[in-house]
């Protein structure tokens, strides 16, 4: 039985993580800012107040851990928001950037010390990331912050091998969410078994690819 802490955990895909380890026997560990009915009804560890852009909420969040190791850390939480040139809210733009490329950072350098070796960590990004797949242009804020924590799973990946910990890149699919004002080709509970898939296969040796959930390995 394996120690799994997710964040955004409250709905959409983190709340299908925490639900699929929680059924496999895993502890789960939900990081979020604020639960929701649908997180608390699954019965496992919930910790609120966790925004992964505070430096003081992310420090809690490691404390809150009681010292025990972790087996899997799920960097999830994140953010979307469209800009295109004629809509160029740099306000937003940073939001993103805060939250989804500096968020992971954040926590993973803050529990570090609770990777036990063998351990492995996640990092759900967006093939929007990649720069060799953007046909299409626009979402500038999005693009931006996933192809920077792209960049720092790399090297979150080379930092912490020598600790025996393993990094996965993590595209989850085009899902319907929230975020994603519930378009999309997949649907929460199917992208969450592929992530749990990808995560369970991930090796030492492996680490720092950057995969669809389907298995697909996807261009920088």
């Amino acid at each position: 039985m394996a120690t799994v802490l997710i964040t955004g955990a409250s709905r959409g895909i983190g709340l299908e993580l925490a639900r699929q380890y929680r059924d496999r026997g895993d502890t789960v560990v939900a990081a979020c800012r604020e639960a929701t009915p649908d997180l608390e009804a699954l019965g496992v560890r919930v910790v609120e107040g966790v925004d992964v852009t505070d430096d003081s909420a992310v420090a809690r969040l490691a404390s809150a851990l009681d010292g025990g190791p972790l087996d899997v850390l799920v960097n999830n939480a994140g953010v979307l928001s469209v800009e295109s040139l004629d809509d160029l809210d740099l306000d937003r733009i940073r939001r993103q950037l805060e939250v989804n490329s500096l968020g992971p950072l954040r926590v993973t350098a803050a529990l570090r010390g609770r990777l036990r070796p063998g351990a492995k960590v996640a990092i759900v990004t967006s093939r929007m990331g990649s720069i060799d797949d953007n046909t299409s242009g626009g979402y500038y804020g999005y693009r931006m912050s996933k192809a920077a924590v792209n960049m720092a799973g790399r090297s979150l990946a080379v930092d912490l091998k020598g600790r025996g910990v393993a990094v996965a890149i993590l595209h989850p699919g085009f899902v319907r969410t929230d975020m994603t004002g519930h378009q999309g080709n997949v649907d929460p509970a199917e992208s969450a078994a592929g992530l749990i898939a990808r995560i369970d296969e991930l090796t030492l040796e492996a680490s720092g690819g950057f995969w669809h959930a389907n298995g697909e390995p996807l261009p920088w």
